[in-house]
């Protein structure tokens, strides 16, 4: 599927390929293809949107509105490459990811 990266002051293109239960299986980003690395762990779990904030308002069952996803997976461009981590956001009832955060596999990340 396609979406953008929300960076700061920056957008660009972003396409993520899931399995059929949702779990990232590749990355393309900045023009290359980067592959989640089967060997490592991922991580997914989901965040709530500040609703009263975005003014949003839905009909009544409309499902949820509030419950953004997140996966954090390592990533890399070819198999000689270093790992990546890679923090992926979908927010409620879209299609398009977000690049929440990429970083070197070593670095600590803090918790959303």
């Amino acid at each position: 599927m396609s979406t953008t990266i929300e960076a700061p002051g920056q957008a660009n293109e972003l396409q993520v390929r899931t399995d059929p239960a949702g779990k990232p299986l590749a990355i393309r980003h900045d023009g290359q293809i980067w592959l989640v690395d089967p060997d490592t762990d991922t991580q997914h779990w989901f965040g709530r949107d500040a609703w009263w904030d975005t003014q949003r308002t839905a009909a009544v069952g409309s499902g949820d509105l509030v419950s953004i996803e997140f996966w954090r997976v390592q990533v890399r461009p070819g198999t000689q490459s270093a790992l990546r981590t890679v923090t992926l956001r979908r927010n409620p009832f879209s299609t398009q990811w977000l690049l929440e955060s990429i970083s070197d596999a070593d670095e600590t990340t803090e918790e959303e």
